[in-house]
């Protein structure tokens, strides 16, 4: 029962961190026509809460079939469960894909998108002839070879405050502001997995993943070494590579 009007001074505001398999879900955010982790987690929250007026808030939409490390909510609510039974609660009531890790108290401004500073996403490609059916739906599995180090030093170019235009997916949403904060990019190689690391103070729709798919074209020869400061400039979607799968993207990090 999301309520945006309050009684009286009881308000308490919990920031909940929650980890998930995104595999079976089309993002966080509440949707009709397909199942989100917000719907499965209200319902978990109302099961605890029962009647209970509440104000429910992301750090993030995610994508249809991206997981999360760490994936942030801010509730706003009067009731005087403690946070530990909270946790254990939710944790009773939620699938065995989606976790509870934390539950604390914040300050009643407190925002869990809003008070964002940054976010980290990992992209994770199995660079192996070889499938890992452990990692089906968990890991882009990529059989050619990937030079590391030649996509480390092409990614330093995402690195920066830039007009990503060319790394977003136009649909219906409304046209903001292009530009974003990219604090950081690495790729690394651990054994057979590929790790993309990408920091930055918000993202577009699609942008990792976009992102990840230039660097694959990169990898293949089919784009210059070079060619990403190019492809920021031209501010044109049909510059950039290929949208990489979503099975490999993680909302790794959100810091406050």
């Amino acid at each position: 029962m999301q309520c945006n009007v309050w009684s009286d001074s009881q308000v308490r505001n919990f920031l909940i961190t929650i980890s998930y398999n995104g595999s079976k879900y089309h993002g966080w955010q509440i949707q009709s026509n397909a199942l989100a982790v917000q719907e499965v987690f209200q319902k978990a929250l109302e099961n605890v809460i029962q009647k209970t007026p509440y104000e429910l808030k992301g750090c993030s939409r995610t994508d249809s079939g991206v997981h999360a490390n760490m994936y942030c909510i801010s509730l706003k609510m009067e009731h005087n469960i403690p946070t530990y039974r909270l946790q254990t609660a939710l944790n009773r009531f939620l699938p065995l894909d989606i976790s509870v890790l934390n539950v604390e108290e914040k300050e009643l401004d407190f925002h869990a998108r809003y008070s964002c500073k940054s976010k980290e996403y990992v992209y994770k490609i199995w660079n192996s002839q070889v499938r890992n059916p452990f990692l089906e739906g968990l890991a882009y599995h990529y059989k050619y070879p990937i030079d590391v180090e030649l996509l480390n030093r092409a990614c330093k170019a995402y690195v920066g405050k830039h007009d990503f235009t060319s790394f977003c997916t136009i649909d219906s949403r409304k046209m903001e502001d292009m530009t974003r904060n990219v604090m950081n990019f690495k790729v690394e190689r651990q054994g057979d997995m590929v790790l993309l690391t990408v920091e930055a103070d918000g993202f577009l729709y699609n942008m990792v993943r976009i992102m990840v798919g230039t660097l694959i074209r990169i990898a293949q020869g089919k784009f210059s070494p070079d060619c990403i400061e190019g492809i920021i400039k031209a501010k044109n979607r049909a510059k950039a590579g290929p949208t990489a799968p979503a099975c490999g993207l993680y909302l790794n990090r959100v810091n406050y």
